[in-house]
């Protein structure tokens, strides 16, 4: 037995006045699942008159034609993007009238809200990332104790080299390695670091301060002090790599800086150690 129409929908003198033949209605429990929305809804937007059904059947039921289920549809975006009822009523066309005065200032309405969610949302996002960065990286320090194992300027110094070793190196084995190995540390691995590289550079001033030249044993010794506390506890680092970074030391001015705070002429000479250890490792 084949499936009858929907009374509603059937042409003939059946149908409510004034509705033309041709026209296919839709009940409020059809237009509800067509648009998403709930039937108590639909009742309420009839009742405010936002959006009112075409006609109602001879037993009072509302009967929504395909004009009525667009306006809805019109209401139900303007609802996702955080618009209220008021101002998506001053945006939709009236009885008679078509509105564009209202429709413009809901459309700014509905640009303010998309703004508004999008610097909320940036927000959150930089606030997910700084966890997540704590998190992966899992230390459970606070800036005083990073304070007192790196120096006071760890924190700005740190931060501003992250950035820029990770727009330069980001995508090298080098910086993912260091990445993986830097993800598993303690406090106490930290605290290891901190005093590995203040040993390295008291063996490298101590060298400068005896008027060992940069290509002695005593200076050698001290670059090489430096290359492995790097190569142990971040990445995998050879004579060759150690000696870009050596030049580092003498072309950045904040690299230069925190060797000269230790000693007046030190990232030069640390540089000219580092080139002559290279020479060494390849002999």
């Amino acid at each position: 037995m084949k499936n009858q129409r929907n009374p509603a929908r059937r042409t003939g003198p059946a149908r409510p006045r004034g509705i033309h033949p041709e026209v296919e209605l839709m009940t409020v429990g059809e237009t509800a699942s067509v648009t998403g929305v709930t039937v108590r809804t639909l009742h309420h937007y009839d009742q405010i008159g936002l959006v009112s059904p075409a006609a109602r059947s001879a037993t009072g039921y509302r009967l929504y034609a395909p004009d009525d289920v667009g306006r809805l549809q019109q209401v139900v975006a303007y609802r996702r993007l955080g618009l209220g009822l008021e101002d998506i009523a001053a945006a939709l066309p009236g009885e008679g009238r078509a509105e564009p005065a209202g429709r413009r200032r809901a459309l700014e309405r509905q640009r303010e809200l998309v703004e508004e969610k999008i610097t909320d949302l940036t927000r959150l996002l930089a606030a997910l990332d700084t966890a997540l960065e704590k998190d992966m990286l899992d230390i459970d320090l606070t800036e005083t104790e990073m304070r007192e194992l790196f120096g006071d300027g760890y924190t700005e110094q740190f931060e501003e080299y992250q950035a820029e070793a990770e727009e330069r190196w980001g995508q090298t084995d080098s910086w993912k390695e260091s990445q993986r190995r830097t993800a598993g540390y303690t406090k106490a691995d930290w605290e290891r670091i901190s005093a590995e590289t203040e040993e390295s550079n008291r063996l490298i001033v101590a060298a400068l301060d005896a008027g060992a030249p940069a290509d002695s044993e005593q200076a050698m010794d001290a670059a090489e002090a430096a290359r492995v506390v790097i190569d142990h506890w971040f990445y995998p680092l050879d004579g060759d790599f150690h000696r870009n970074l050596g030049d580092l030391y003498v072309q950045d001015p904040r690299f230069t800086k925190t060797y000269e705070d230790l000693r007046p002429g030190l990232a030069q000479y640390l540089r000219d150690a580092i080139h002559a250890n290279a020479d060494r490792l390849q002999g």
